[in-house]
């Protein structure tokens, strides 16, 4: 048994570094400030090969697991370009696994090429206004017509669909109420995202705001019957293929936010000089730094045992949502931790760790809360009554 990463793993990490060194702290400070999509991100890890990291090699990807992936994620975010970096190609990374493993191969070959290789992006739309997490409650329908489908609905929390082409869409083509299971019903498409049909309007948010996040107000989108994912009434199951992973990357992405946020800690508090002595020689700073380093040493450990158990086909949920829970959590502190380190200038945007803080948010809140994740693991893995 081993916990370290491969001699190969690590290549990644050390070339993906390399890559995000070109993308200095000034960069990401500036689309924090101003706003606006990190186009020449996007494209020098598309260039690199890096989009494709866990897609099939017949397709130009790389056809490594979601280890890598989490590797290579958590690198991005350890860059200093925290969730604004990762945010802009994760979904390109994770999101059309229901593609590759539910897709025929005209659809693998028709959609993958194009966003592994920066072409095109692609958002994922599944939120809704009055769903939230209840995902089996969403009411956007597709309506089946000829030889295609008209979806009509509103999404909300949609990431980069101020700049996609393409969007992955959950809907209901029977109503809840006339499914058999709660489960049943949902259809998945892989679609243009057709702005003369679809309203995107950016939400206003506490950070990230090199990400957009939207709603969409959809009217009568006109979807071709080649675009449907796999059979229809089965879209929940496919997205589950896409759900894992991306626990499994955003906890990844904690941690990597957490470590630049404790490294730059650490190095104020071995500069900052008060009262004649480095603050870190007190245990009042070293201390809280020490407790953050084992919990993100942790949290790592746990992002690798569930990137493992996806990877090898072992039930992957409880292993993915308890990774991002923990990791989630021990990020955010550890961001917090570094801003209080830094007193009053923790608060100054110069210094970047209360823009990690508020980036950190997201890995507590996306795309599940904690209190739904302990329900989970409560119930699936502890075997309690459904508490809801």
């Amino acid at each position: 048994m081993t916990f370290a990463l491969t001699p190969e793993q690590l290549e990644i990490r050390e070339a993906v570094a390399r890559l995000c060194t070109r993308f200095d702290d000034a960069y990401w400070l500036k689309k924090d400030t101003d706003g606006g999509f990190p186009h020449e991100f996007h494209q020098a890890m598309a260039a690199g090969g890096w989009l494709g990291v866990a897609m099939p090699e017949e397709y130009g990807g790389s056809g490594l697991g979601i280890t890598e992936a989490a590797v290579v994620m958590q690198a991005v975010a350890q860059s200093g370009a925290g969730f604004s970096g990762a945010s802009a190609v994760h979904m390109n990374i994770f999101g059309l696994h229901p593609v590759v493993v539910f897709g025929t191969t005209e659809q693998q070959q028709r959609f993958l090429p194009p966003l592994i290789a920066g072409k095109e992006k692609a958002c994922f739309a599944v939120t809704e206004p009055d769903v939230g997490l209840d995902t089996t409650r969403i009411k956007t329908r597709a309506t089946r017509e000829g030889n295609g489908y008209t979806i009509t609905g509103r999404k909300i929390w949609t990431s980069t669909a101020q700049v996609t082409e393409k969007m992955l869409i959950l809907t209901r083509t029977t109503a809840f109420e006339d499914s058999a299971r709660p489960s049943q019903g949902m259809t998945l498409f892989y679609t243009d995202l057709d702005r003369s049909a679809v309203e995107v309007r950016e939400i206003p948010k506490m950070g990230r705001h090199a990400v957009d996040s939207n709603m969409l107000f959809i009217d009568g989108l006109k979807v071709p019957l080649e675009d449907r994912i796999g059979e229809e009434g089965k879209g929940f199951q496919y997205i589950l293929h896409g759900m894992n992973p991306e626990r499994i990357l955003i906890a990844a992405e904690a941690v990597g936010l957490g470590r630049v946020a404790l490294a730059r800690a650490a190095r104020y508090a071995k500069e900052r000089v008060v009262f004649g002595r480095p603050i870190g020689q007190n245990q009042g700073i070293q201390h809280p730094l020490a407790e953050r380093w084992v919990e993100l040493e942790a949290a790592e450990l746990l992002v690798l045992r569930a990137a493992a158990a996806y990877d090898s086909g072992e039930e992957a949920g409880a292993f993915a949502n308890a990774a991002k829970y923990f990791a989630g959590e021990a990020g955010a502190k550890a961001c917090e931790t570094a801003m209080l380190t830094h007193g009053g200038m923790g608060y100054a945007k110069e210094f970047h760790v209360e823009r990690y803080f508020r980036e950190a948010q997201i890995a507590r809140i996306a795309p599940v809360m904690a209190q739904l994740i302990l329900s989970h693991i409560g119930e699936r893995v502890l075997g309690l009554p459904k508490s809801y």
